[in-house]
C-alpha cells in the first residue's frame, strides 16, 4: 500500500499506523497550529484552596439541594 493511498483510506490507522504517524509529522499544516488549552470557568483548577466565604456559599447551596 503506497502512503498516499495510506492516508486516503479512513482505516489506515489500524492497517497502516506507522505511515500515518509520518504523514503527521511531515504535514506542514499541522506543524502551523498553535496550541491553546481551554479551562472550564465554572471549576476551580484542582488543589487550589477556595476563599472561605465562597466555600460557605458552595455548602449552603449544596445543603438546599438535599432537602
Amino acid at each position: 500500500m503506497q502512503p498516499s493511498q495510506s492516508i486516503a483510506n479512513p482505516f489506515s490507522m489500524m492497517i497502516n499506523p506507522e505511515a500515518v504517524l509520518k504523514a503527521l509529522e511531515r504535514s506542514d499544516a499541522l506543524a502551523g497550529l498553535q496550541a491553546q488549552v481551554f479551562r472550564p470557568l465554572d471549576k476551580p483548577l484542582l488543589g487550589s484552596k477556595m476563599p472561605d466565604d465562597v466555600v460557605a456559599y458552595d455548602r449552603r447551596i449544596d445543603q438546599g439541594r438535599s432537602n
